[in-house]
């Protein structure tokens, strides 16, 4: 396996004093206050003890509630929800509770890099699934039943998209249910990006879909919409069989998701109002600055896609004439900005970069004029 781009690229901007970088998929704002002093409180009360497998009761009744509150998603929180040490532990565990030796996990690219590695991990088989921009990345009902065989356990889908910002539509969902029960496949949904959305659309889970909760995994977490990156806290919902798998695995590798980092996470859901208005503070600056990003694309002549999830942008550099390698590395040394290679996200990702605006306009702005100037140089105006 090779090393993660986004990592490549972010600790060589970290080594440069003088770069700025945009690549990584981390909120820049804080933690909200009333969830760090549950937290700290908890320290203090001494909850720092080992917690259930499957975690606090309380914080599983009341991610229970907000899926239901939220997605309209039911799940019984005794016996179908597991908590997991981000969704990177969710994945892991989904896919080694499902998978035999050969088979074939379908990954709509681009998509994150932790997918197919996990996949190998787990003796699968990761099976490429390309989606197209003028499709708007979304994976079609004709790219799934093509790449299906014998031997395709499982769906990956990977929405909102990162890196693309691609959001799936219930009835681009829709279209997908019927090859999907034709050929018996399980999905993992993986929505961490689900509050992310713009344009005033709301996220619609598959496992809302008629057939489709019986074999569907939801993978999500607090890291996106709460900034809780660094608490690594997820989570994963689905049919009792396929999730109590994943808690053997869990208890045994894991044991618990952190105690103190639970009590954040109950905080974070336990008042309605409250818990929205912190997802729609945050949603409304990332979509200021998705805004600001594309049109800045746009105006300094680069194909970008409008992406209406997420928070990242996925401009074209093909004018350039370089590889996203190549680009990515020049910006860096030559223009004091770091972003991550397309082809980290597969194959489909060359000739584009990831570009992450999950940091303050002021770093933004900043960052576009190093990139006019880099570009100017390059002889791209």
């Amino acid at each position: 396996m090779e090393w993660s781009g986004i990592r490549k690229f972010a600790d060589i901007a970290a080594q440069a004093p003088d770069a700025l970088s945009l690549c990584v998929g981390e909120p820049d704002f804080k933690t909200p206050e009333r969830v760090r002093r549950a937290a700290a409180d908890a320290l203090e009360a001494g909850k720092t003890r080992y917690t259930a497998n499957m975690g606090l009761p309380e914080l599983r009744a009341e991610i229970a509630h907000y899926l239901e509150r939220r997605f309209f998603l039911r799940y019984d929180p005794a016996a179908e929800i597991l908590c997991t040490i981000g969704a990177s532990e969710a994945i892991d565990v989904a896919l080694r509770a499902i998978l035999e030796p050969g088979d074939e996990i379908l990954v709509p690219e681009p998509s994150y890099v932790a997918y197919k590695p996990a996949i190998v991990l787990g003796h699968g088989v990761p099976v490429v699934v390309t989606t197209k921009a003028e499709n708007g990345f979304r994976l079609t009902a004709e790219e799934l039943e093509a790449a299906v065989t014998p031997k395709t356990k499982a769906l990956i889908l990977p929405y909102p998209n990162n890196p693309t910002g691609a959001v799936m539509e219930r009835a681009d969902l829709e279209r997908l249910v019927p090859v999907i029960l034709k050929h018996d496949l399980l999905v993992i949904s993986d929505e961490i990006y689900a509050e992310l959305t713009y344009g005033g659309m709301n996220h619609v889970s598959i496992a809302l879909l008629e057939g489709m909760r019986e074999r569907t995994i939801v993978l999500n977490g607090f890291a996106k919409s709460f900034s809780m990156t660094g608490w690594r806290m997820g989570f994963a919902v689905g049919p009792e069989d396929l999730i109590q798998a994943m808690r053997k695995i869990h208890a045994y590798v894991i044991m618990c998701a952190p105690a103190v980092s639970q009590y954040g996470a109950l905080e974070a859901l336990r008042d309605d109002v409250l818990c929205d208005a912190d997802i729609a503070h945050m949603r409304e600056a990332y979509d200021e600055r998705r805004k600001y990003m594309l049109a800045e694309f746009r105006r300094l002549g680069m194909d970008c896609f409008e992406p209406k999830g997420a928070f990242y942008v996925f401009p074209s550099i093909r004018k350039t004439g370089l590889s996203s390698q190549e680009f990515c590395e020049r910006l860096l040394f030559e223009g004091g900005v770091a972003v991550v290679p397309g082809d980290s996200f597969g194959e489909s990702g060359e000739g584009h970069v990831r570009i992450s605006y999950a940091y303050s306009m002021e770093e933004l702005k900043v960052c576009i004029e190093k990139i006019e100037a880099f570009l100017k140089r390059l002889g791209c105006e």
